[in-house]
């Protein structure tokens, strides 16, 4: 019972999870200054995933509704992922209005393919772009189906724009040897702010914002700057790779500790927050759907359901049901599984660590070990022994088959022959006592 009203505290915390999630909301900034034509800047800053995709989506939606004449993105990245890079590239592809990209430093692999997407395409003094390889996240190179997608979409985007794709290709492909612009043969092509210029893929090299505005034609417009939310930051902070397995370890201890301890304290509330921010990080990104968060409340109840119904079909479909929303949550199911495969080996790893060094009458774990022990020197005895009775004889009120019962002295008692039968009525000697075995012969 004291376990069950455990986990049921543990399961309603969960649930408060997942009502948490709904009442979050996130909140934009941007500010203005100028007058003409409206041109929003938007930062394309560190690692392209998920997260940065969901940013620029609803920046340029935002933009679009509010009349925008050009974008001009702020690029510093040195890649990521390459399908959240294809979406980002189909969003600026469907836009309505001049872009221009602005490479403040760097747009390395996917943020190269993000720069030739863009109508111009601006350099500071020292920025750089290209070395676009598929790389995987064990830092080798991708296989050659995934290479050779790649490889289509860097020359699809510079062509759509109206560039030579020869130096897409380049920067994709090592095989391609181009001496005069690579800074060594057999890597990925990098070009700076002048060759960039000179092969066509940079409008011009330009020290400051106003600069390119200068020479867009832009010098008097009316400047929209947009800023990531809190929100925004939490969910590209969270959606990381890296990140992902460490809170699913931390919400996954955090609860299996809570469940055994008295009370509601730290380790609950890690737990929970781990949660929490996992899920709404992931909505904010637009990994997590509604059916995730259904699935992940049908799991929840019916782990809650299992400790009322016997059998425990509930609970098991109740956890692969948890298991699928974390699943469905997440921008890889195959980091996801190992994401959860960790989680789960570093709660193992982490019970039995506590189990041993914190499992005393001070530990974590003091309300699940029985540390008290009921010792004979103490006046504990698991059963009477009876040695008084042997020699003793009786009769039998029984047949013994070959146990029943015998008459000894004037008490009743359940005795056992050495194997054979006894009939009622018989006489019978007490030969020995083990415990609470009293084992008897024909006299």
């Amino acid at each position: 019972m004291y376990d069950r009203c455990r986990l049921l505290k543990v399961l309603t915390l969960v649930l408060i999870v997942i009502g948490s999630l709904f009442s979050m909301v996130s909140s934009s900034h941007a500010e203005e200054h100028g007058g003409g034509k409206r041109v929003y800047v938007i930062p394309v800053e560190d690692e392209v995933e998920k997260g940065l995709e969901a940013f620029l989506t609803r920046t340029t939606k935002e933009a679009e509704q509010e009349g925008a004449d050009h974008i001009i993105f702020e690029i510093d990245t040195p890649g990521g992922a390459v399908d959240a890079a294809e979406q980002i590239g189909e969003l600026l592809q469907n836009m309505e209005f001049e872009t221009t990209a602005y490479i403040v430093n760097r747009a390395l692999s996917a943020g190269s393919y993000i720069a030739l997407n863009m109508d111009n395409i601006y350099m500071k003094p020292h920025a750089t772009m290209g070395a676009s390889g598929v790389i995987t996240q064990d830092g080798t190179a991708a296989d050659k189906k995934a290479q050779s997608a790649w490889l289509s979409a860097m020359k699809s985007a510079a062509e759509s724009k109206g560039r030579d794709s020869l130096y897409a290709a380049a920067m994709t492909d090592p095989s391609i040897d181009l001496p005069e612009y690579a800074a060594e043969e057999g890597k990925y092509l990098t070009l700076g702010p002048g060759s960039a210029e000179e092969v066509g893929y940079s409008n011009g090299t330009a020290e400051t914002r106003e600069e390119v505005l200068g020479d867009l034609g832009l010098q008097e417009a009316t400047i929209v700057e947009k800023e990531m939310t809190i929100s925004e930051r939490i969910a590209r902070l969270i959606t990381n790779p890296v990140v992902v397995p460490i809170l699913l370890s931390i919400a996954s201890l955090g609860l299996v500790i809570e469940l055994f301890s008295p009370g509601f304290g730290l380790p609950g509330i890690m737990g929970v927050l781990a949660l929490i921010l996992f899920f709404y990080g992931h909505l904010v990104a637009g990994l997590a759907g509604m059916e995730a968060i259904i699935l992940l409340i049908l799991g929840v109840g019916l782990v809650i359901a299992e400790l009322f119904l016997p059998g425990g079909i509930a609970g098991l479909i109740g956890v692969g049901a948890i298991i699928a929303s974390l699943i469905m949550s997440g921008q890889d199911i195959g980091h996801m599984a190992m994401s959860i495969g960790i989680a789960f080996i570093v709660t193992i790893i982490a019970s039995i660590i506590l189990f041993k060094t914190m499992g005393g009458d001070k530990g974590f774990f003091r309300r699940m070990v029985l540390t008290s022990q009921t010792s004979t020197n103490l006046g504990y005895v698991s059963s009477e022994n009876r040695l008084e009775l042997i020699g003793l004889e009786g009769r039998t009120v029984t047949p013994l088959r070959p146990s029943g019962s015998a008459l000894v002295g004037d008490e009743r008692l359940d005795v056992v022959t050495e194997g054979g039968f006894i009939d009622k009525n018989k006489l019978i000697k007490v030969i020995k006592v083990e415990g609470v075995r009293i084992v008897v012969r024909e006299v």
